[in-house]
């Protein structure tokens, strides 16, 4: 990504936020930003054994190859949290009936989510697995909704 499109994208994210500034700031101090939900973007919480399940891998390379190519979007890593979790940037209210609420919860406004700057791209912490490649671009309904199905029924046969 080029330094202006990373700047743009950025500046896009930033004003997720009533004062863009504080964005700024907080990847300055610690490389991730906490930005509000809902008016920009939303974020689908996929755990990393349902995407993991859908791809047929755990590497990270090779996740990150697939997830671009599958979900034409932005996708954030926090291995952290929960086990590990991606976020998945969509349309904001998109999904008013999101069908996966159970696998994949669809966060929306009121939420809160850690978004790393635009070139922050390698772990440790939150990381952009795939970053945005524009302002504004974000992940398709229909081949989110393909991809958290298959990684659940994929990991239910596992289990089974």
């Amino acid at each position: 990504m080029s330094a202006q499109t990373s700047t743009a994208v950025a500046e896009w994210l930033a004003h997720a936020q009533d004062e863009p500034g504080h964005a700024w700031g907080e990847w300055r101090a610690r490389g991730v930003a906490v930005l509000p939900l809902g008016a920009r973007f939303d974020a689908v919480r996929i755990p990393e054994a349902i995407v993991h399940a859908a791809l047929g891998t755990a590497a990270p390379r090779e996740v990150a190859e697939c997830l671009a190519r599958r979900l034409r979007g932005p996708v954030i890593h926090d291995g952290r949290t929960m086990g590990g979790v991606y976020y998945a940037l969509a349309r904001p209210r998109a999904a008013c009936r999101w069908p996966h609420a159970d696998k994949a919860a669809w966060l929306g406004a009121g939420t809160y989510l850690g978004v790393p700057r635009p070139e922050r791209t390698q772990p440790p912490g939150t990381h952009w697995v795939v970053p945005p490649q524009a302002d504004g671009t974000l992940c398709p309904l229909v081949p989110l909704t393909a991809l958290v199905f298959a990684g659940w029924h994929a990991s239910t046969e596992v289990e089974q």
